[in-house]
C-alpha cells in the first residue's frame, strides 16, 4: 500500500499552550509559516484545561487575566499567520532525514516533513484521563468521546440519550450546552459524577440548578464499574454504577462525553534521541536548540542552568528560538527589526496603518 508524500512545512510547533502559541507568532514575524500540533482538541494547554478562570498576574502589560483570556489574546495575536492546526493528535514518531529535515508522524496518520521543529510540550503531551472500565476503550471515538466540544456535536447527539461524566467546569458547561432545548437537542442529558457536588462558576451552578428543577438535566452520583453492550458486542448500551449508598445501578445511554481532566505524559519524546536531563530536553540558551540542530525546545519541556518555569520565561525562549530557526534556515545572521517601525513586519502582521 502506497503512502502519500508528507506535507512539506517550514516549521512544526509541538504543543499549543501559551508558549507554543507565542512561538507561532515569533516564527511568523520571521516569515516562517508553522504547523501546530497538540494532543488536546483545542489550543491553550494547561491554561485552558487546568486554570481557565484563575487569575494570572505576571504577563507583561496585562495586570491580570484568566487562563482563558490569555489564550484568547494569543489566538488573536497569531491570527495573521494562520497556522495549520493538527489538534487532538500526538506526535507518535519523529525521524531525522539525511538532508537535515525532520519527518513527523502523528497518532492520526498525519505526516509532516519540517525544516525546523520547536517542541513546546510543557511537561509532556496533556492527554485526557480515560474511563477505567473493562471493554469501554473499544467504543472510544464512536460512542465515548473525551473532552469534545459538546455544542459542536449537534446532530450526532440529536434525540439521543447522552451522559456527561465529570465534576468540574468543563463537564458542567457541556451539560448546560446540551440542555438548551434547540431542535437538535438530545432526548436526555445526564450529568454523572462520583458525588452530587460540582466545581464551576456560580452562574453556571445556578443555571444547572434551574435546569435540574425543570427536568432538563438529570444528575446521578456514582462511579462507573463496568459496561453493558449489545448481544453482538458492537454497541455500548449502559454503564454499570456503584452508588454512594453501596447500591448499584445501570444507566442506559447512547453517548458518553467524559471530562475527567488531563494528565501529562512525556510519551515518545523520550525515544526521539534527544539529550535529556530528568525527563527534560537539554538546550543551549542562544537559540534553544536541542542536541539535534533542527529541533528546538521552549517552555517547561526544556532545562538549562537558571531555568525558571514561568510563562513569561517561555515567551523569551520562543523569541530566541525563532531567531535561531530563522538564521539556520537562511544560513546567515538575521537582522533585528522592530514591530514599531519595520515595514516588513507590518506587512507580515497585516498592519496597513500602524499606530504612531
Amino acid at each position: 500500500m502506497e503512502t502519500s508524500p508528507p506535507i512539506a512545512a517550514d516549521a512544526v510547533v509541538i504543543g499549543a499552550g501559551p508558549v507554543g502559541l507565542f512561538q507561532v507568532f515569533q516564527l511568523g514575524l520571521q516569515g516562517i509559516a508553522a504547523h501546530l500540533i497538540d494532543a488536546l482538541p483545542h489550543t491553550g494547554g494547561q491554561c485552558a484545561e487546568l486554570y481557565p478562570d484563575k487569575p494570572i498576574y505576571d504577563i507583561p502589560g496585562v495586570p491580570v487575566c484568566t487562563g482563558r483570556e490569555l489564550v484568547a489574546l494569543l489566538e488573536r495575536q497569531i491570527a495573521p499567520f494562520a497556522p495549520e492546526r493538527h489538534l487532538g493528535q500526538t506526535v507518535a514518531a519523529l525521524y531525522l532525514e539525511d538532508d537535515g529535515r525532520v519527518l513527523l508522524e502523528t497518532s492520526a496518520g498525519t505526516r509532516l516533513l519540517a525544516r525546523t521543529v520547536v517542541i513546546a510540550a510543557g511537561v509532556g503531551a496533556f492527554v485526557p484521563r480515560t474511563v477505567k472500565a473493562d471493554g469501554i476503550d473499544a467504543f472510544t471515538g464512536r460512542q465515548v468521546l473525551y473532552h469534545p466540544d459538546a455544542a459542536a456535536l449537534g446532530a450526532r447527539l440529536a434525540r439521543r440519550h447522552v451522559v456527561v461524566h465529570g465534576g468540574d467546569e468543563p463537564a458542567v458547561m457541556a451539560a448546560l450546552a446540551l440542555a438548551q432545548g434547540d431542535p437538535q437537542a438530545p432526548a436526555s442529558v445526564t450529568l454523572l459524577h462520583r458525588r452530587d457536588a460540582f466545581q464551576a462558576p456560580d452562574a453556571a451552578l445556578a443555571e444547572l440548578a434551574a435546569l435540574r428543577e425543570a427536568g432538563r438535566i438529570r444528575v446521578v452520583a456514582g462511579q462507573i464499574t463496568g459496561i453493558a453492550v449489545s448481544e453482538d458486542g458492537g454497541t455500548l448500551q449502559a454503564l454499570r454504577l456503584a452508588l454512594p449508598d453501596g447500591g448499584e445501578q445501570q444507566l442506559p445511554l447512547d453517548w458518553l462525553l467524559a471530562y475527567l481532566g488531563i494528565s501529562p505524559r512525556l510519551g515518545p519524546i523520550a525515544d526521539w534521541g534527544l539529550a535529556l536531563d530528568r525527563k527534560q530536553l537539554v538546550v543551549d540558551t542562544a537559540s534553544f536548540r536541542t542536541s539535534v540542530p533542527a529541533i528546538h525546545a521552549v517552555g517547561d519541556i526544556n532545562t538549562y542552568p537558571g531555568k525558571r518555569k514561568l510563562i513569561v520565561c517561555g515567551f523569551h525562549e520562543a523569541t530566541l528560538a525563532a531567531f535561531g530557526a530563522a538564521e539556520a534556515l537562511a544560513g546567515d545572521a538575521v537582522a533585528l527589526q522592530y514591530t514599531t517601525t519595520s515595514t516588513r513586519l507590518h506587512e507580515r502582521l497585516g498592519v496597513a496603518h500602524p499606530i504612531r
